[in-house]
């Protein structure tokens, strides 16, 4: 059954996984700096180029994309760590679903952020540099740029766990496939305001991350059947 632990007992849990993952994330950050400007040519062919309109941006944007970077090669340990305390509330049978569902959300959140980069960054900065004129000269700032491409793929990595976490509620009891059809609607309108919430300002990027979620959701669903027609032991 279930671990009986007390609020107590759970806040002193998750401050332990907080301090692992926080740990982590600095020496991956630390790890990241040492590359950080090849990273930096990297991340920035979509757009070639870009500026700094104060003296210390050049550094403080090394130091940003270095903690984004950690952040991300922390993933398996930020993962793991999130599963060892939701694993806490869980019967044994439960618990050895997070041995399946544990790698398999490394590897969506790893397959979003690839979708991101990969076709997202260049479509839509295509898309809205296309607005650009004689009078419209675009001149993008690097810590604009690094905070857009983050957000973005980050955003996409949480988007791309929707199916897990459906069926890993379903087969915990918690929703199932009539309910997910019946809220529908209502699930299509909370996508759109967190795609809002996720992307910048315009309607374009949120479409594009819209649009994805939306057939997630709607893939979470038959995932959601599969799971109940055939319950993990």
């Amino acid at each position: 059954m279930a671990e009986d632990l007390s609020l107590t007992d759970h806040l002193e849990e998750l401050r332990m996984r907080v301090i692992i993952i926080s740990a982590t994330m600095f020496v991956c950050a630390g790890f990241v700096y040492v590359f950080v400007d090849p990273l930096l040519q990297f991340i920035t062919q979509p757009v070639k180029f870009l500026i700094f309109t104060s003296p210390a941006d050049a550094f403080l944007v090394r130091i940003q994309l270095a903690l984004w970077g950690g952040f991300f090669l922390s993933l398996p340990v930020v993962f793991y760590q999130a599963w060892r305390f939701v694993a806490v509330g869980l019967m044994p049978s439960e618990k050895k679903r997070i041995l399946v569902f544990g790698p398999v959300s490394v590897v969506l959140f790893l397959v979003g952020i690839v979708f991101a980069y990969q076709g997202m960054v260049p479509i839509v900065f295509h898309f809205l540099l296309g607005f650009a004129s004689p009078v419209l000269v675009p001149m993008i700032s690097v810590d604009k740029y690094i905070s857009f491409v983050a957000g973005l793929m980050l955003g996409c990595g949480v988007v791309f766990e929707l199916p897990l976490v459906v069926i890993f509620l379903t087969r915990v009891g918690i929703v199932s496939p009539e309910g997910l059809k019946q809220k529908r609607r209502h699930v299509f309108l909370g996508i759109l305001i967190f795609s809002a919430f996720l992307t910048p300002p315009d309607v374009v990027t949120q479409m594009f991350m819209t649009v994805p979620l939306v057939l997630l959701y709607e893939v979470g669903i038959i995932l959601s059947q599969v799971g109940r027609k055939n319950p993990a032991g």
